[in-house]
């Protein structure tokens, strides 16, 4: 998908390995998603297994998150929930993005979420305050697109960096490519290889905090477009979680 079209909505499922997801993450996590303002959205709690993802997240009450190419907003419509009143969710949109996303930017400030600010940034990622967590599901994949090149995923990763708090938390989720592919596949069939993401954030002074393997399917020989009817809503995907040291 380009900037242009980066508006869909992202679908993903998240526990450390070794650990069975559960259908919910806590109280808190269970309010969030049973808001009847979301009653539009709640049909897919479900398929992304949203409970299981959030808690992964490690999210709580007055956490800062930034939401970065939120789609329609849907994990950004969760996370205001979950972070409440002493939180705030960034849901933000770079600047290559282009008139694409003013309609969600419009209607997600149209909800009038005291705790959300929903923009286009043109420098990535700027905060009066540094986040708690940064979150980015389905289009890590997208930055290097139009010629950007890994550049700009070294330069988003810088800015996630400096944009977290130390011993902040940075999520991302994307559709598996083949082993040893690396940025091959990103504008043709939109993934990419999971390896390539881990040496790329790790090389921006992140630690690795942990991955899962809920979002595994085994039936997908990552050979086709993630648009394919095939596999549409079904790709191999990674979790990983990573960590800003706290020195």
């Amino acid at each position: 998908m380009r900037f242009g079209i980066l508006l869909a909505a992202a679908a993903a499922v998240a526990v450390p390995v070794g650990v069975m997801a559960k259908s919910d993450g806590s109280p808190t996590i269970a309010k969030a998603l049973a808001d009847p303002a979301r009653a539009d959205q709640a049909n897919d709690d479900a398929r992304r297994q949203a409970a299981a993802v959030v808690a992964f997240s490690g999210v709580k009450p007055g956490w800062r998150v930034v939401d970065y190419l939120p789609g329609q907003g849907y994990w950004t419509r969760i996370f205001t929930g979950v972070v409440g009143p002493a939180g705030h969710v960034y849901a933000l949109w770079p600047s290559v993005a282009g008139a694409g996303a003013n309609a969600t930017i419009d209607a997600m400030n149209g909800r009038k979420l005291g705790n959300v600010t929903a923009a286009r940034d043109p420098a990535m990622i700027t905060l009066d305050k540094p986040a708690d967590l940064v979150w980015t599901v389905q289009n890590y994949h997208d930055i290097s697109n139009g010629g950007r090149g890994e550049a700009a995923l070294n330069a988003f990763n810088a800015a996630v960096f400096k944009a977290l708090k130390p011993g902040g938390t940075y999520v991302v989720i994307d559709h598996v490519a083949p082993a040893g592919s690396g940025l091959s596949d990103t504008e043709t069939l939109h993934r990419i290889d999971p390896a390539i993401v881990k040496k790329e954030v790790l090389a921006a002074g992140f630690t690795f905090a942990g991955e899962s393997k809920v979002l595994a399917n085994p039936k997908d020989d990552h050979s086709l477009k993630v648009f394919d009817p095939a596999i549409r809503g079904h790709t191999d995907q990674f979790v990983y979680k990573f960590r800003k040291p706290l020195k």
